[in-house]
């Protein structure tokens, strides 16, 4: 699709002293940025305004013009919250348009703005505080839902379950235990970020186009400014390193694959061939054809959003795979897929965080397949080690104790006293205690297992967690 021309081809540009031609107008549009660095604004005018009061502070500028500048940015701000400000793309990009809106507003002192900083460090210093703000966001999200998770463990502490492996029945659990596996992943998830934070929270601002700049500039002193935690230590590291970019997309896309795997169990409980759950209505749509359908789009559609992100991981990596250093125009494509995978992070956490609180469980369903699929087998086993029968002699019984069982149509705990002692003499009536799914579940009482009172202790833990890291 050819761009929409919004500037005539013989704009002035900053930049164009050294050129005897106006930029073709096709050049122009494909090469301008400002359509989506536009978000950046708010960051840009904040690196700007620390920027001229460093340069205030080492003599370059006056008070009176220190004065003019963070005044006129903070007009420019205004105008850009209430969506007056007119985005020019001969202007090409965030930085150019708000230093032309500047000298617009303030005249001569809005030209000295520039003075010891380039585009380069300029934008990779916006992206830093960009992703810094929004990384916090994520992380409040996270907790968000972990906090519902929790709720939720608590709330199904007793509910017993089928746990599946290779999804095949495989031993009961506790639906409680369920959801704080989630509450694990998303704790790991968060963790990765609050360390990505460390490496993003460096400023590059000072390093310039690519080897700083003769000026006598106090980089602590606007990192301080800005909040990070100190300067970049590299001037050609600082304009070109996306490095923070792409550890931040990996982070992004284990959160997704995470939301992804829950999608799927949410997707496969709410059919009606496990009826284990039901989700909102107000997370569902119907079909345009079958009235009967209650269809599950949000899982299904964070299930899918994960493919994208996944796509903006890969596509950093490519961007940078063969850039020799400094900074070159490739990395005016590191924006599109950093942003788009923000909303799509920060969206499907949003949409789980206000789905899981009002999801409800249907015990009996549960309850019923957890009976099913001889899910106490290795109760049995474990029994008839505790009498002292080696373990794989104990696994060959219990195989032949759910041959017998099959061929029968009965489970486990159906088998008589008789059948059992045939197989293991050693058997007494005490077994059957531990073939039911309460007995199999309340047996796993250990630091991480699945019983009712280790839930409830672990629920207690989550939230201590979560409490302390938000202190």
């Amino acid at each position: 699709m050819p761009f929409e021309l919004m500037t005539e081809a013989t704009a002035d540009k900053p930049w164009g002293g050294r050129f005897t031609e106006p930029t073709d107008q096709f050049v122009e549009a494909f090469t301008a940025s400002v359509s989506f660095d536009q978000r950046l604004a708010e960051h840009d005018i904040d690196g700007s305004v620390a920027h001229a009061q460093m340069l205030h502070h080492i003599g370059v500028l006056s008070e009176q013009d220190v004065n003019l500048i963070v005044q006129g940015l903070d007009d420019i701000r205004a105008e850009i919250q209430r969506g007056d400000f007119n985005w020019s793309v001969a202007l090409e990009d965030v930085h150019m348009n708000i230093e032309a809106r500047l000298v617009d507003r303030i005249g001569e002192a809005g030209k000295r703005l520039h003075t010891g900083r380039s585009r380069n460090d300029q934008v990779a210093t916006d992206i830093r505080l960009f992703l810094r703000e929004q990384l916090d966001v994520i992380v409040d999200k996270l907790v968000v839902l972990q906090t519902a998770l929790v709720n939720l463990a608590e709330r199904e502490a007793d509910t017993i379950m089928p746990g599946f492996t290779h999804l095949q029945v495989a031993q009961p659990i506790t639906f409680g235990h369920h959801m704080l596996a989630w509450f694990e992943m998303l704790e790991r998830d968060k963790q990765r970020l609050v360390d990505c934070r460390k490496r993003i929270n460096q400023m590059p601002l000072g390093s310039a186009a690519l080897a700083g700049t003769s000026y006598p500039i106090d980089r602590p002193m606007t990192a301080q400014l800005l909040g990070f935690d100190g300067p970049t230590q590299n001037s050609l590291d600082g304009v070109s390193d996306r490095d923070f970019i792409i550890e931040f997309n990996a982070a992004a896309s284990l959160i997704m694959a995470h939301l992804s795997r829950f999608s799927e169990e949410l997707v496969l409980w709410s059919s009606t061939q496990f009826n284990f759950i039901e989700l909102p209505d107000a997370f569902c749509t119907g079909s345009s054809i079958m009235p009967q359908k209650k269809n599950p789009d949000v899982p299904e559609l964070v299930r899918g959003k994960t493919g994208r992100v996944y796509g903006h991981l890969m596509s950093m990596l490519t961007l940078m795979k063969s850039q020799p250093l400094a900074y070159n125009k490739d990395n005016q494509e590191d924006k599109e897929p950093l942003f788009d995978t923000v909303d799509t992070v920060l969206n499907s956490l949003h949409a789980f965080a206000t789905m899981m609180p009002n999801l409800k469980t249907n015990r009996q369903a549960m309850y019923k397949a957890a009976q099913q699929g001889f899910s106490t087998a290795t109760d049995l086993a474990d029994y008839l080690v505790v009498k002292g029968v080696a373990f794989r002699d104990a696994h060959e019984v219990v195989g032949h104790a759910v041959r017998i069982a099959i061929d029968t149509d009965r489970e486990l705990a159906e088998l008589t006293i008789e059948e059992l002692q045939q197989l293991s003499p050693g058997i007494e009536q005490d077994v059957f205690k531990i073939l039911t799914v309460e007995g199999s579940v309340a047996s796993r009482n250990h630091l991480g297992g699945t019983a009712p009172e280790q839930v409830r202790q672990a629920v207690y833990n989550a939230r201590q967690r979560v409490q302390n890291q938000n202190r």
